[in-house]
Formats: structure tokens, sequence, C-alpha cells
């Protein structure tokens, strides 16, 4: 019987969070210094590249772009090692409006040493996303 890698379970904790927009379930994945780079570098959910750093700004990140847009995530291929994982997988987002972005990309969940997700970082571009 194997064991699924904690960090693999930990990043299918939060696409299930997000999915089913539980909100709370899935803010308490996070420590509380955690930092979510989504995408990484400057983007229009990230002006300053800094990323969203600490429980209250990894909240903000959520009441912007995950409660009001219905998010569907299919991860195609997952890895582990170390406190690691990171997915290739496709996000697609739809908008109050029925409108949607497509994006392709490597997702990076890390753990910290008590099991809380310390990162998620988010590999694609805006540039290269689709428009629907």
């Amino acid at each position: 019987m194997t064991t699924e890698h904690p960090a693999i379970a930990a990043s299918k904790a939060s696409w299930s969070a997000v999915q089913r927009k539980a909100k709370e379930e899935w803010l308490a994945l996070f420590a509380e210094d955690a930092c979510i780079e989504d995408p990484i570098g400057v983007s229009p959910l990230d002006p300053e590249g800094k990323g969203q750093r600490g429980k209250e700004a990894i909240e903000r990140f959520w009441d912007a772009n995950i409660a009001p847009n219905t998010i569907e995530i299919d991860m195609r291929h997952s890895y582990a090692a170390g406190d690691e994982a990171a997915h290739l997988g496709i996000l697609t987002t739809t908008f109050p409006n029925g409108s949607k972005v497509i994006v392709e990309g490597i997702f990076t969940y890390k753990l910290n040493p008590e099991g809380k997700l310390s990162s998620l970082r988010g590999y694609w571009d805006l540039k290269d996303a689709k428009f629907e």
C-alpha cells in the first residue's frame, strides 16, 4: 500500500476547496507566513510582483480572484520531491459575465515542517492565456 505524498495531498486539498468555494478550509491549509505567487512576477493579479504574503493577503487574493469566479482545475501530471509538489495543468476561470480565461502552466506547492502550505507558485504568463 502506498501513501500519497503529503505535498500532493495538500495540493489536492487546495484544488478541492477552491472548486467547492470552501474559503475557510482553503485558508486553513496555509501557514501564517505563506506566500502565493500565481502567476509569478508582475501581473494584473500582483502589480508589484511580490506575491501575496501572509494570511491576510492570501484571504484578499481569495476574495478578489476566487470568490467571484468559477475555477476548474485540471492537473495532468504531478511530481513530488522532498517537501514539494509540482503539477502540470490547466486552470479555467469563468467570470460572472460568462467570459473565460484558460491558462496552462506548472504549479508548485511547498509544505513547511508543520505540514502547512508555505508556498504556492504558478508558472504561467497572461500573454499565453486563451480568452473566450
